[in-house]
């Protein structure tokens, strides 16, 4: 068992803020200090100095605010984007534990990376060209599930506040652009930390058929997982099963 409230900071996906770990979050801090911060160039985080900016630039920026908030190897969860940075900063030996839900990075070819940023340039394009008239319609919970269908299984379960926040998010990432037009992958390592991955079963823009084996390869000390019934940001799906998946992880479940 790890001591009483061991910091823990959670990486959301690219386009995204920390905000959509907020049903997640009251679920850890019987055991972790929980930090969620928003990503470089994202809405409400820090503004890119460099531009186009690179991935390089938003771990760069995470291991910054490690540094700020005195943490040397916190506990490090993160979906999506924010997997993949939890895993370069493993990299660099500022983790003591990660959990990598469906994390980006992991390419083989230019197919399943187009393939992937195809998608996310697809929600980015609806949130944007939507926006003047989404707050109405997101009331109705059968168009928040159709919205957010390339993210989560049952998006409807969003309250329509959250769901607007969440396009808002998406809409106004200063970044969007230029992180889905890098080529930038991966870096391969050998963690000196416990990883956990854990891949959504409906993951519509990581599917797991694709990119689990490639995960399994490139980190071949991970404990891997599926998480069953939850899409590529399981935290809107299930955040119970997140949280339970996190503090496995951190072996304070």
């Amino acid at each position: 068992m790890v001591s009483a409230r061991s910091d823990l900071v959670l990486l959301h996906g690219v386009v995204m803020s920390g905000a959509v770990w907020r049903e997640v979050v009251p679920l850890l801090e019987p055991h972790h200090r929980v930090h969620a911060p928003t990503a470089l160039g994202h809405r409400g985080g820090a503004a890119a100095v460099r531009r186009p900016a690179r991935f390089a630039d938003v771990v760069d920026d995470a291991e910054r605010l490690l540094d700020e908030l005195g943490l040397d190897r916190p506990h490090l969860a993160g979906n999506s984007m924010g997997g993949w940075v939890a895993l370069e900063l493993a990299a660099r030996g500022r983790a003591a534990s990660v959990c990598a839900l469906s994390p980006a990075g992991l390419w083989r070819d230019d197919a399943a990376h187009s393939s992937a940023v195809r998608k996310l340039r697809r929600v980015v394009w609806l949130a944007r060209a939507t926006r003047p008239v989404a707050p109405p319609f997101l009331r109705i919970p059968a168009v928040r599930r159709l919205v957010l269908r390339d993210v989560a299984v049952r998006g409807d379960r969003l309250s329509p506040a959250d769901a607007a926040r969440t396009a808002v998010d998406t809409a106004q990432c200063a970044v969007a652009a230029d992180l889905l037009g890098s080529d930038e992958a991966l870096t391969a390592f050998t963690p000196d930390c416990p990883v956990t991955v854990a891949w959504s079963e409906h993951d519509a823009i990581l599917p797991v058929e694709r990119f689990g084996p490639i995960a399994r390869e490139r980190l071949p000390l991970a404990t891997f997982r599926v998480l069953p019934g939850v899409g590529h940001v399981p935290m809107i799906d299930d955040p119970n099963l997140v949280a339970a998946t996190v503090l496995d992880s951190t072996h304070a479940g």
